[in-house]
């Protein structure tokens, strides 16, 4: 890309255009996974919805490749693009909450821990993810589950708008009366047709939340899923709670004598019980499968859970992840997880199946993009580790243990937790029979398919 056209595209935008030979381009390119390391044309680092217009219609003149960034989460580092425009929107972090509507605004760039904290200054919260970095945009565009999935549903079920700039530079607003064909597709259907720079959300009562980690010895792993598959589903929804494999971390509030261990667990939040006895009567089962090596309860504010991994897992992590929706824990599955587990090749490497019952099922099949209303559990599979050298040791057991565990699923993923090598076949498991409708949406609203760089919905009779 030529000198020229990028001071061309400096005197279209407010904020910052960056090339690499700029200062703060090599910093601006950095995601979350360390694993993905590309090097785009350009950086435009949006400041507002017109830049991001100017952006793109700047892409389709010129025909540059396009990609776009929100928090930079993606696991396969989809936002990154050697030789791309890449449109940055991490400078369009802003909440702007209704407490009388109980509605948040939500800028494009934000990440969730800017609404998770202004949402709680009004005793409020939408259900999305567990963990404050987060970019808010591509969780929500992939469908959005968390620890509040169980009482309050899947993210998009809280979506009542959004702005989303089109491939031919326009902008649209996307809700049940605007647009409705595109506002279904976003509910899901990933990043595929446009750039979301406002989100309005529906706002939840949401105050201080019990938190709960329970973890027991590996041996018991069979004991514990077992039970778990069983109590949870039949449990009140208000609480929520997502099992784990790991080892230990060092550190609060875990004692010396376990760090580093290898353990099963699930890390538990609950919106009804919220003070000490009531935890202590609703955590009582944890005993029922097997005596835990450890158990910690205590309310916290919603934001204090929210913000619980992000030290552990900052970014600049080595990552690769795989996934699959469940409707059953098998007890062919149990084997397999007690396999891997017994071979975590990492210190950070886990594996998490959240839950995506409870109020999430009161939506019918066709009501959003999200194609597995009747999943009741979300598997990733992350290897993860500080040092490049691990790359591949992490991507061999995830892969390995993805392929031992497939027949056991659904057949398709949440697509946020996709991996960028999966190939089309696995977009179309994910979307089940929704796939061709929101190709025809595609063909709408994206029919060259500028928007490619994602789990990509080829459009209609492309």
């Amino acid at each position: 890309m030529g000198g020229t056209a990028v001071e061309t595209l400096r005197e279209l935008l407010r904020g910052e255009v960056l090339g690499p030979e700029d200062t703060g381009y090599d910093e601006s390119r950095k995601i979350y996974n360390a694993m993905i390391d590309r090097r785009p044309a350009v950086i435009a680092r949006c400041a507002d919805s017109t830049d991001v217009r100017a952006a793109v219609r700047f892409a389709r003149d010129t025909g540059m490749d396009l990609a776009v960034r929100g928090g930079g989460h993606s696991g396969g580092g989809l936002c990154l693009v050697d030789g791309s425009l890449m449109i940055d929107l991490s400078g369009m972090r802003w909440v702007r909450v209704d407490p009388a509507a109980r509605t948040a605004l939500v800028g494009g760039g934000s990440q969730l821990g800017d609404l998770d904290h202004e949402a709680h200054g009004h005793g409020l919260a939408v259900p999305a993810g567990v963990m404050s970095t987060t970019g808010v945009g591509g969780l929500t565009l992939g469908g959005g589950h968390g620890h509040l999935t169980r009482a309050y549903g899947l993210t998009v079920d809280s979506l009542l708008a959004a702005d989303v700039v089109l491939a031919d530079g326009s902008t649209v607003t996307a809700s049940a009366d605007e647009h409705p064909d595109l506002f279904w597709a976003l509910r899901g259907g990933g990043g595929n047709f446009g750039v979301v720079t406002s989100f309005r959300f529906a706002l939840h009562p949401v105050g201080d939340v019990g938190l709960g980690v329970t973890l027991w010895e590996p041996e018991h792993i069979g004991e514990v899923l077992r039970w778990y598959r069983d109590f949870l589903p039949a449990a009140a929804e208000d609480l929520n709670g997502f099992f784990a494999i790991l080892r230990v971390a060092p550190g609060p509030p875990f004692p010396e004598e376990i760090h580093g261990r290898r353990m099963c667990g699930v890390v538990w939040c609950s919106t009804g019980a919220t003070d000490e006895e009531s935890l202590a009567k609703t955590f009582a089962p944890v005993a029922e499968p097997a005596r835990p090596a450890f158990h910690f309860a205590m309310p916290v504010p919603y934001p204090a859970i929210q913000t619980m991994f992000d030290e552990l897992i900052p970014k600049g992590l080595q990552w690769y992840w795989r996934g699959d929706f469940f409707d059953r824990i098998t007890d062919g599955s149990i084997d397999v997880h007690r396999v891997f587990l017994e071979n975590i090749p990492t210190a950070l490497s886990t594996m998490h199946l959240y839950p995506v019952d409870g109020a999430a099922h009161r939506l019918g099949p066709m009501d959003t993009a999200w194609a597995y209303r009747d999943a009741v559990w979300s598997g990733v599979i992350a290897g993860i580790s500080t040092e490049a050298a691990d790359a591949e040791r992490i991507r061999t057991w995830a892969v390995d243990y993805w392929e031992a565990l497939h027949p056991h699923s659904m057949g398709g993923g949440y697509v946020n937790f996709l991996g960028a090598d999966e190939g089309g076949e696995r977009v179309r498991s994910t979307y089940r029979g929704h796939y061709d409708r929101l190709a025809e949406v595609k063909r709408t609203y994206d029919p060259d398919n500028v928007f490619h760089h994602n789990q990509n919905v080829v459009p209609a009779g492309g």
